[in-house]
Order: C-alpha cells, then structure tokens, then sequence
C-alpha cells in the first residue's frame, strides 16, 4: 500500500484514491487501507465518503486508536461536535498517551461550550507533551473564557517561549494582559 501514501504525499489525491480502491478490492479486511483512503477522501473534501470509508475501517479493527481519531477530525469537519468527541473519547480510551487527541477533544468542548472540560483536555495533552504550544495557547484561551486571566497570562507566555513568532499568541496576550490592566511586556 506504498504507493496510494506516496502519491498523496505528492498531491495526487485522485490517483491515490484510484489506487487506494484497486487495494481495497485486493483485500477488502485492510482496516489501514480504509482508513488511508478515508484521509484521502477528506483530502479531497468528501466527508461523508470519508466518514463511511473511516467507519469502515473501524468495523474491521475496532481497537485502532487513528480510525477513531480520524473519524473524530471528519466528524468535526462535519460539524457534529458532540460525535466528534464521543469518537476522541474513544481514541484516547484506547490510546490514552496520544497527545492530539487529548487537543482536539478540548477543541470541540469549547465549542460545545464547555470549557471546564476544554481546560482538562489541554492540560492533559500538555501533561503527555509539554512542549505543545497549540495546547497551551488554547488552555490560555478557555483559562480567560473561565474568567482565569492570570493563569490564561502563563499559559499564553508557555506558548510563545515553545513558539517565539507565534502571533496569535502574541496577540491573546496582548488581550489578557489589558483584561489584568497591564501593559504588554
């Protein structure tokens, strides 16, 4: 199955997913393949196609944390947040050390409104990889969401020393700082 992930990797997406088919038609129980031509699907910007051939790969290999993960990422897409987090849920509970899923699942609690559990998800994620600026930008962000500024104004400042020209940082901070009545430093 080399060759459908070296053609994406050169943007061919259509030929890889052309290729991707012929393998499924070779062997049809490939939980990989399926989940390749998933991300493929996405690529392309099928999600619904992309969802069922994800879901498909789940069907053969229920226990494969990256077909939850990627099935949680198109379901996000979708917009169906609150799937989106049962299947994040589910990667973690079979892979609890992957930090990007710990990320996203605070994503998509933000965006259900629930910060309280965004902020356990990033911290999560930071607990697995500390140096993961993303996530301490985004626990600075549900932290000033919270009403927590000055401990959103450590989380931002953790951000932009992992990640000095992170600008979006930058500018949180700048927020958060004129929320605690300080000047930018």
């Amino acid at each position: 199955c080399a060759l459908p992930i070296f053609l994406q990797s050169l943007g061919k997406l259509e030929d890889a997913e052309l290729s991707t088919r012929k393998a499924i038609e070779i062997k049809p129980n490939l939980a990989e393949v399926h989940l390749n031509l998933g991300s493929i699907l996405k690529g392309l910007g099928k999600l619904e196609d992309a969802e069922l051939s994800t879901r498909k790969a789940i069907e053969i290999k229920p226990d494969y944390a990256m077909s939850h993960y990627n099935l949680a990422n198109i379901l996000k897409d979708l917009g169906k947040s609150k799937e989106a987090a049962l299947s994040y849920r589910k990667a973690i509970e079979i892979k609890p050390d992957y930090a990007m899923s710990h990320y996203n699942l605070g994503i998509v609690l933000r965006d259900l409104g629930k910060s309280k559990e965004a902020a356990l998800s990033y911290r999560k994620a930071i607990e697995i990889k500390p140096d993961y600026a993303l996530a301490h930008y985004n626990l600075g962000i549900v932290l000033r969401d919270l009403g927590k500024s000055q401990e959103a104004e450590l989380s931002t400042r953790k951000a932009i020393e992992i990640k000095p020209y992170y600008a979006e940082a930058h500018s949180n901070l700048g927020s958060i700082l004129g929320d605690l009545g300080k000047s930018q430093e």
